[in-house]
């Protein structure tokens, strides 16, 4: 099993930037795929980006170009810079660990994008 911590979630102007991290309590390098979700109020869960263990990243459609998922080994810390953020941004971001057997979430980070 994981445990992910996120963090980096809060108040940005449209057109403005922010990192969020997810700090796993064990190696990353151990999990088949990472990810990063969000969900807005009423909206499900859908996925934002993801990052294989082999380093293949997918992004949706909606922040490629946008936003980033990159990962520190050393530290077992998955990210997401999120540049030039749209208030369609605002939402919960969960990070997430895809293991064999069992998927692993955080308790979520808010992002709200003022206009």
């Amino acid at each position: 099993q994981v445990q992910l911590v996120e963090s980096g979630g809060g108040l940005v102007q449209a057109g403005g930037s922010l990192r969020l991290s997810c700090a796993a309590s064990r190696s990353i390098l151990s999990i088949n795929t990472m990810g990063w979700y969000r969900q807005a109020p009423g909206k499900q869960r859908d996925l934002v980006a993801a990052i294989t263990r082999g380093g293949t990243t997918n992004y949706a459609d909606s922040v490629k170009g946008r936003f980033t998922i990159s990962r520190a080994i050393a530290t077992n810390t998955l990210y997401l810079q999120m540049n030039s953020l749209k208030p369609d941004d605002t939402a919960v971001y969960y990070c997430n660990a895809d293991m064999a057997l069992k998927s692993y979430w955080g308790q979520g980070t808010q992002v709200t994008v003022s206009s």
